[in-house]
């Protein structure tokens, strides 16, 4: 039995994540001036991308929410809503699109996804079972997971003994089977040094 590359397990096989064009130097962008000044608070950092097709700034304020412009007219934009992340996951999707995807607003980490809250998740009818995440503050692509990648994880989390989060390597039990291999360990190198030939036939030739 061969194993599966590592990138089939992520499921990088079933999402395209450069599917959006790039930025051509002669469009006519808003100044920088005018998209602080829409942003409306701090600004850390501005950056001109594409989504569904537009140009727009990720704009990354001060306190580390995210806040999506025009880059045209440096209008602020809505988050992303559920009809929008459909058609990015659509867009990015390797597979056959077939039906439209199931979509769902995610508000809570769990053990398939700990990226970026809130988001979308847009689960695809195909035969792996594919979930595509997507950010609703900016609209990009966050995660990916199929089923091989659910049943890679079950027993990862089996393998650290983390039932619950997946990702914990110094939980109480792996903790405890650690001590407990290093007390074996050590008893069976003490009971081995007891039990040495060459001890017993030198206790042997003293009786003599």
């Amino acid at each position: 039995m061969s194993l599966l590359p590592i990138d089939t397990v992520h499921g990088d096989h079933r999402i395209d994540r450069n599917v959006e064009p790039a930025l051509i130097a002669t469009q006519d962008f808003a100044p920088v001036p005018a998209l602080l000044a829409s942003a409306g608070a701090p600004v850390r950092q501005l950056q001109h991308r594409m989504l569904l097709g537009r140009p727009i700034v990720e704009a990354q304020l001060g306190d580390g929410k995210v806040r999506l412009l025009d880059a045209r007219t440096a209008k602020p934009l809505p988050p992303v809503d559920g009809p929008a992340a459909a058609l990015i996951a659509r867009q990015a999707y390797r597979g056959e699109t077939g039906s439209a995807p199931v979509v769902e607003r995610i508000e809570r980490l769990s053990t398939e996804y700990r990226g970026a809250l809130p988001a979308w998740r847009a689960s695809f009818a195909d035969d792996d079972g594919t979930r595509i995440y997507v950010g609703a503050e900016t609209g990009r692509l966050t995660s990916v997971r199929t089923g091989t990648w659910r049943l890679y994880d079950f027993f990862w989390g089996l393998h650290i003994m983390d039932w619950t989060e997946h990702e914990r390597f110094n939980t109480p039990w792996l903790n405890a089977f650690a001590a407990g291999g290093l007390v074996f360990a050590v008893a069976g190198a003490i009971l081995l040094f007891m039990r040495w030939p060459r001890r017993r036939r030198r206790k042997a030739q003293g009786v003599r």
